[in-house]
């Protein structure tokens, strides 16, 4: 490819970040390569490095697109539960930016995009869980956002790792995610007192 083409490419952050969302979900984010991603992408092997700088810069863009998806994933729902059935809908439907998002080694932690992304999504989350705890009662808010998490979240780890198959079996996912949500909490929104 000749150096005029990579530049007029078109979209070329675009193309790039797909070419390296294939390779995560191929192969995880150890085998991105910028060299590699450039040829995916069909520019010469300098042309990523004006769009993000570095591998980092790369995974960082990554991260705070997911933590965008995120938030807009848990939007679809003010019920808790149901915010729940959409992070691991969300880590379904993005496995590679899902294994970026939480790996504060791969990305540029103070990078303020990503910071207004996992702001936002994170914003989402406390308002689903604000409900969840009765005023005055200091943390539960926070630790009702913490336990709504770590389900949902566990939950996305679990399956997008293949360790749900026995368990799970041909059932849909965001239906055994609503299963394991109520023997935990009732079958309500409500924690159990």
């Amino acid at each position: 490819m000749n150096a005029a083409r990579s530049y007029h490419h078109g979209d070329l952050r675009k193309a790039v970040i797909a070419a390296a969302l294939d390779v995560i979900a191929e192969s995880g984010p150890g085998a991105l390569s910028m060299r590699d991603l450039a040829r995916r992408a069909g520019v010469s092997h300098a042309a990523p490095a004006h769009h993000f700088k570095d591998r980092a810069g790369l995974l960082t863009a990554i991260a705070a697109e997911g933590y965008d998806l995120l938030a807009a994933s848990l939007a679809e729902s003010a019920e808790i539960r149901e915010m729940g059935v959409g992070y691991v809908r969300f880590a379904e439907r993005h496995a590679a930016h899902f294994q970026v998002m939480f790996r504060p080694d791969l990305v540029h932690a103070d990078d303020p995009d990503l910071v207004r992304a996992r702001s936002r999504a994170g914003e989402r989350l406390r308002q689903g869980v604000a409900g969840l705890s009765e005023p005055g009662r200091g943390d539960d808010a926070r630790l009702a956002g913490v336990a709504a998490w770590s389900l949902a979240h566990g939950f996305a780890t679990l399956l997008l790792s293949g360790s749900l198959a026995g368990p799970v079996g041909d059932r849909d996912p965001a239906e055994a995610f609503r299963a394991v949500a109520a023997l935990l909490f009732g079958t309500d929104s409500e924690p159990p007192h």
